[in-house]
């Protein structure tokens, strides 16, 4: 029997499909190092133990999954059916067994990209609803769970960096949260920020009166940018590193 592959092939698709695989395999590789007593202990997430991470991501491909449907089909499949379902499925599920999360999570990431295995080619552009409200393509669910599996294979918290992500997830991961930043700063009093990654050739960020720059390694600012910690960052001006501002 011939190999199944992808139905797409939109070069920019293709392309995220490939880091948010990658991704996956990442977190995987990070999940199968645990020991199963590991998984009780925290994670670098304050709100989160490794239980209730482990349970989230897995449940998070479920939700992308049902977005997945949706597109395919035409039929209106919501992440979730109501606003508390997703904190109440993640306390539940990481009650679970071991076995049964690490079944979860590899069970629901292998759905996942099945649906979008074997998506039409026509059905990427149509339009679902995220579980914020966001009316978005269904091209944007892959970018979604590429965010979900790379920042929480660090999360973990045995030994996944962000010196380890791939240069084009880091950099549209920066466009990204600066952008979110970006569209809500009036309503939040966001400053401006400029990032300048040492090892790339130009800034992010608009130049404007009054910002506060950033420099270090590009991996390092997404680090500092997606709220995990300052190692790596300095301020253009010597001042100290702030926070960074909530991005999702």
């Amino acid at each position: 029997m011939a190999a199944r592959t992808d139905k797409v092939t939109d070069p920019a698709i293709v392309a995220g499909l490939l880091v948010t695989r990658r991704g996956q395999a990442y977190y995987s590789r990070k999940l199968a190092e645990l020991s199963d007593d590991e998984f009780d202990e925290p994670s670098l997430l304050s709100d989160w133990n490794r239980r209730q991470l482990i349970a989230h991501v897995g449940l998070n491909a479920r939700a992308l999954t049902r977005l997945t449907e949706w597109g395919a089909t035409g039929i209106e499949t919501p992440m979730y059916d109501s606003p508390t379902q997703r904190n109440e499925e993640i306390d539940f599920s990481a009650t679970l067994p071991v076995q049964a999360l690490r079944n979860l999570s590899e069970h629901a990431a292998i759905h996942l990209t099945v649906e979008w295995r074997d998506l039409p080619e026509e059905a990427w552009s149509r339009e679902v609803r995220t579980a914020q409200g966001r009316i978005v393509p269904v091209s944007e669910t892959v970018w979604m769970r590429a965010r979900e599996v790379w920042i929480h294979a660090v999360d973990l918290g045995n030994g996944g960096s962000f010196t380890d992500f791939p240069a084009e997830f880091i950099d549209a991961l920066l466009v990204d949260i600066l952008g979110a930043w970006a569209r809500r700063r009036e309503a939040e009093g966001i400053p401006d920020f400029i990032l300048e990654p040492v090892d790339r050739a130009t800034s992010i960020g608009a130049i404007v009166p009054g910002a506060l720059v950033l420099r270090g390694p590009a991996a390092r600012l997404a680090q500092w940018a997606s709220g995990r910690g300052t190692d790596g960052v300095i301020t253009g001006d010597g001042s100290p590193v702030p926070a960074a501002p909530r991005w999702l």
